[in-house]
């Protein structure tokens, strides 16, 4: 146990799910675990879990420790891939989830180029209007965007995306555009049903402000590409991620609204449920992904778009 990190202590800690059953998983001793977990937390100056003979659950600052931590650990990991220049060969079966709209546009294209770079890997790619759990429905790789709701996930950000209102020129003759969130309540506004988020609440923060307004508008769906025709259609204001729209606000079809206030984060990340002994074929695709999408990761453009 000596030659784990404190970092990957905790973390395989904390995935165990109690200081017995790393114990086990170790072949130490229960007392060992505790004393490993005591020094850290003492040198720390912090305590990372709340305990009980039965229970444990991670403090704020053992949350704090485990996201940071994993990224590092993810980035080391990544660097001495790079370094080993592994030769093991990617095949066999290789299963991806990823949402409808990005998926279809962006990660569809992904794993025909790596197909054909890798012919030894069969893909499926299956794609979906909210995450699935890659464990439960053993998938290798998860496309996600936005925050990570599980500090545990291991995750890799593949690009830069933000979420961006936007509106028609159209619409924007006709009705005087908002100056601030709460001018959005007089719109028509585009309302997209994702994942878990609240129904038509939308979140927009300036600094130390921060506001979330209830919309309306008399459109509604959970397609993204529908949502985005009827914004370009001037039916109203609508609420999308930058990957999408960055071109037509380019071209000049749609123009950002309210562009000093910032919505809730989005980048997009490669995620899958394990650090330890990845595969190659999953550990090519993520490279590949992250090769792939490189250009995204900064915001370079006249127009300060990264798509």
């Amino acid at each position: 146990m000596n030659t784990l990190s404190d970092l990957a202590f905790f973390a395989i800690l904390v995935k165990a799910g109690s200081l017995a059953a790393l114990a086990r998983e170790l072949g130490v001793t229960p007392p060992a675990v505790t004393k490993r977990l005591a020094n850290l937390e003492q040198r720390l100056g912090v305590r990372l879990l709340n305990r009980t003979t039965r229970t444990m659950s991670v403090t704020h600052e053992g949350e704090i420790y485990l996201a940071d931590g994993s990224r590092i650990l993810a980035d080391i990991e990544a660097l001495e891939r790079t370094v080993s220049n592994s030769r093991a060969v990617p095949k066999g079966l290789l299963r991806i989830n990823a949402s409808f709209g990005f998926g279809r546009k962006h990660i569809g294209p992904a794993v025909s180029a790596f197909r054909k770079r890798y012919p030894e890997v069969d893909v499926q790619l299956q794609l979906s209007d909210r995450p699935l759990n890659l464990a439960d429905q053993a998938f290798d790789i998860g496309i996600r965007i936005g925050e990570m709701p599980d500090a545990r996930i291991i995750a890799r950000k593949i690009a830069s995306n933000r979420r961006l209102l936007c509106a028609a020129p159209a619409y924007l003759k006709q009705h005087a555009a908002p100056t601030g969130p709460r001018d959005l309540q007089q719109h028509a506004c585009i309302v997209l049903r994702e994942n878990d988020a609240a129904y038509g609440s939308w979140q927009l923060s300036k600094g130390k402000r921060h506001e979330t307004v209830k919309v309306r508008g008399t459109l509604s769906t959970n397609d993204g590409e529908i949502a985005l025709d009827w914004a370009l259609a001037g039916h109203g204001i609508l609420l999308r991620s930058e990957w999408d729209v960055a071109p037509y606000l380019r071209s000049g079809r749609l123009r950002q609204v309210l562009g000093d206030w910032a919505l809730p984060p989005s980048d997009i990340f490669a995620v899958y449920p394990e650090r330890l002994n990845l595969s190659a074929k999953v550990t090519a695709f993520v490279d590949f992904a992250a090769d792939r999408f490189k250009s995204h990761l900064s915001r370079e453009d006249e127009t300060g778009h990264a798509w």
